[in-house]
């Protein structure tokens, strides 16, 4: 019987570039859709798929994350004296919902080396890693459905949606085969390949299961531009020694850390909201374009 996953990582040590200046000062991980951060979405996301402790790999200037998932006692109190209690309810939950560690990458230098970073505390179990920005909207969370893959390939899962041939070459690829409902595995892995050149429109996305021999695979991956450790790098490293899988999740996702996305993403779950979704629709409709 496979080990149970109840670890996740979460890199949040980048600059956040895309969207300068918003995030000059501000992580992009708490920028807000709609009426939470970005990364409390996939917080809750790993909490709802039986994630037990969350490790929060940050960096300079990346305070207000930790704050934000950290008991707030005079916040609490003006609001217990204010009798705001379902905002109390919220702001409680929020700081209780998971266990959180938090590990320091004092240089970004790359996905590879922020999941480095996390090795003492992960130790020797498999574990998660996810993305801040990747925020995934599905019946059942997109993790969970890929720990249930995992009790059956019990190695390391990445996560893939199909996209068109013209937008391969902004993601890493796999060239597959197909092995069960949605699972393939993997045979290898092009990192942002011409159209022409991909050997399939099966795109890597930001979750991962991973198993503990990554930290070996990666301690050995050459740095690639810029000094970087990239983990597709070190996924190929793993796969020489034991199989890789990736699964087609079932969901709709959206790239959150593009500002296209992050639009077509506020869009989606502000339409959605119980409070004001029927008044902002007429809002659009309104619209004149």
């Amino acid at each position: 019987m496979p080990k149970m996953i109840t670890k996740a990582v979460f890199p949040a040590a980048g600059f956040g570039t895309r969207f300068l200046p918003a995030t000059k000062a501000s992580p992009k991980e708490m920028l807000n859709l709609v009426d939470k951060p970005l990364i409390q979405y996939v917080v809750e996301e790993a909490v709802a798929s039986g994630i037990e402790e969350v490790v929060l790999v940050t960096g300079r200037g990346k305070r207000a994350i930790e704050d934000h998932f950290d008991v707030a006692f005079e916040l609490e109190e003006d609001l217990k004296a204010k009798g705001k209690h379902a905002l109390l309810t919220e702001v409680q939950r929020i700081a209780e919902m998971v266990t959180f560690c938090y590990v320091r990458q004092k240089k970004a230098l790359g996905l590879g080396h922020a999941v480095l970073t996390a090795r003492r505390v992960v130790g020797d179990d498999p574990f998660a890693v996810l993305l801040g920005d990747d925020i995934i909207d599905s019946e059942v969370p997109a993790l969970k459905q890929m720990m249930e893959v995992y009790q059956k390939y019990p190695f390391s899962i990445l996560a893939i949606q199909e996209v068109s041939r013209s937008e391969v070459s902004q993601y890493g690829v796999i060239d597959g085969r197909k092995v069960d409902d949605r699972v393939y595995e993997v045979r290898g892995v092009v990192e942002k390949p011409a159209p022409e050149d991909a050997p399939s429109n099966l795109a890597i996305i930001g979750r991962y299961i991973l198993t503990p021999e990554i930290f070996t695979a990666l301690e050995n991956t050459k740095p690639g531009k810029g000094g970087e450790i990239q983990l597709t790098d070190g996924i190929r490293l793993l796969m020489e020694k034991q199989p890789v899988y990736a699964y087609l999740f079932k969901g709709d996702r959206h790239d959150a850390g593009d500002k296209l996305g992050f639009l077509k993403a506020t869009v989606q779950f502000g339409l959605r909201n119980e409070e004001f979704g029927a008044a902002f629709k007429e809002y659009l409709q309104s619209l004149k374009i």
